[in-house]
């Protein structure tokens, strides 16, 4: 596993400051960021949280999995890398499979 990690169905409240908050307890973090809308600067209720060690980032994923934060329960997995087209590299593969499927038909 690497050192970053995903946190996803965040609470809107939640801002960078509180999202280091959140994870401090489990190791020295390099970065945390909830990633936000470039047109209105909401948050999009996601965020990455970077540990300086892989195993900090381990005990995060477990420890924070499914943890309720303001009603929300938090969707805690290792990072992703994105593919070029700027999304998971799941979600890219699930979306050229349909497309197949489609041109089948």
């Amino acid at each position: 596993m690497g050192n970053k990690v995903y946190v996803g169905n965040l609470p809107w409240s939640v801002t960078q400051e509180k999202l280091k908050e959140l994870f401090q307890e489990f190791g020295d973090i390099e970065e945390a960021t909830v990633i936000s809308d470039k047109y209105t600067g909401r948050s999009k209720g996601f965020g990455f949280v970077t540990f300086k060690e892989d195993a900090d980032a381990e005990k995060a994923v477990s420890a924070m999995n499914g943890k309720e934060i303001e009603g929300r329960g938090l969707k805690v997995s290792e990072a992703r890398p994105m593919d070029s087209e700027g999304s998971s590299r799941s979600r890219s593969r699930s979306r050229r499979d349909d497309s197949d499927e489609d041109a089948e038909e």
